[in-house]
Parts: C-alpha cells; structure tokens; sequence
C-alpha cells in the first residue's frame, strides 16, 4: 500500500540569482526553506525548519561523475553518471531512493522514502538537486 505525503512549493529568487524555495503542507503552514548560499565557489543550499538550521547540501568539485554532500543526520547522498538517480543512506541503511522521469514537459522525480518520516527531508534533497542544476545550466 502506497502512502501519499502531499507538499506545496513556493519559489523565489532573492538576491542575484539565488534561490529560496519555501515548502508548505496542504493547510499553508510553512514547513521548511532551501536557501541557495551566495559567494561560494561550489553550489550550496542550506536546509532551515522553523527557522531553525537542521543541515546542508553541497556540490563538490569533481570530473566525471556528480558529487554531493549532504551535511544532516550523518546522512549522505550517491548519485549515478547521468545526474539522474540519487539514494540518500546513513551508516546502517537506505532511507530514499530519488529517480527522475523522463519525458516530461517539466522535471519529475519520484521520491521512494522507507519512513514517511524522513519525506520532508528527502524532498528538501531533490529540491536542492533541481535548484542546483537550475543555477548550473543559468550560468
């Protein structure tokens, strides 16, 4: 049986380019914000709830194949060649899997999240990925 977690996003860009995305649940309680880091050499987001700083994520400098790093809960996050399918894992076990659907009008991810728990944080994630690619093919 699938369980259905439902969040709403609401986008801005605040300074020169950066973004702030802001995710509220169905009632428009705000939930959690992305803030894209300025005046750093690799792309940076940092993850707030309440306003409160839980954690990070952070492309790393690197030649062939996509490297991020995840900065939460001792978590952290392998993706493969195409930029395409991403696990979130910490030391013990797997806690999502991210996958992007092609041909789509628009960017699609499905998001598998073992503990419904966890899906805010795993959104927070692919949010950070798309933003992330959205600033490198701006540039």
């Amino acid at each position: 049986m699938m369980n259905m977690i439902m969040f709403s996003i609401q986008s801005a860009v605040v300074f020169h380019g950066s973004h702030k995305l802001d995710v509220y649940d169905p009632s428009g309680h705000c939930l959690a914000t992305i803030k894209e880091e300025i005046l750093t050499f690799m792309p940076r987001f940092s993850f707030y709830i309440d306003d409160h700083y839980i954690g990070s994520f952070q492309k790393k400098l690197s030649f062939l194949f996509p490297k991020y790093v995840l900065e939460f809960n001792d978590r952290s996050i392998d993706g493969d060649f195409m930029n395409w399918n991403y696990t979130i894992s910490d030391s013990y076990h797997e806690i999502a899997t991210i996958s992007k659907e092609l041909f789509h009008f628009t960017d699609v991810y499905v998001i598998d999240v073992h503990n419904s728990q966890d899906a805010l944080y795993a959104l927070l994630v692919v949010l950070a990925i798309d933003a992330e690619k959205c600033s490198a093919s701006n540039n």
